[in-house]
């Protein structure tokens, strides 16, 4: 396995909208696998192949404390459950450092294929229902900050940019 580099923010490869996943191959398997060593690692509880300039809808996820509940999500699809939103504070390996709160869905019905292409469909809420919102948000190009107001996005990217300034 490999820690892979995640994007920044306002890279604009982040804005790349996913491509379907078509083949389920020992190089799928690899991506994975590299994924979550790079979750873990960063440490996160959700990374998007988008975030590490991989553009196919995978995404993959873990909300436990203890790590034992890692979760991949291939071609993924959400429909809510009911219409009540409450906002959760995030936070987003392609924007460290930066937690802003943004209102999603209580709830919410998960259709997707598993790692070896298997459909599943769950049904998730609190955490884990933020953090589907969250991930596929980035297969369609879209960042927690497009949830704020225009003064509040261009603050963040300031800071990013000075961000990457320095550590370059």
């Amino acid at each position: 396995m490999a820690l892979l580099d995640i994007l920044e923010y306002p890279d604009p490869r982040l804005r790349t909208r996913a491509a379907p996943v078509e083949q389920f191959d020992d190089e799928l398997q690899k991506l994975i696998d590299d994924m979550f060593e790079t979750m873990y690692d960063a440490p996160g509880i959700g990374l998007a192949a988008t975030q590490v300039d991989q553009h196919r809808r995978l995404v993959i996820m873990d909300v436990s404390e203890d790590k034992t509940d890692p979760r991949v999500l291939i071609n993924p699809r959400f429909t809510p459950i009911g219409d009540d939103m409450e906002p959760l504070q995030e936070g987003c390996l392609s924007i460290p450092d930066s937690y802003v709160e943004v209102p999603r869905y209580l709830k919410v019905n998960l259709e997707a294929l598993d790692r070896h292409g298997n459909p599943y469909e769950l049904q998730a809420e609190g955490l884990l229902a933020h953090c589907i919102q969250h991930e596929l948000d980035h297969l369609e190009g879209v960042l927690f900050v497009d949830y704020l107001s225009p003064l509040k996005r261009e603050r963040i990217k300031k800071k990013m940019i000075k961000r990457q300034k320095q550590s370059s």
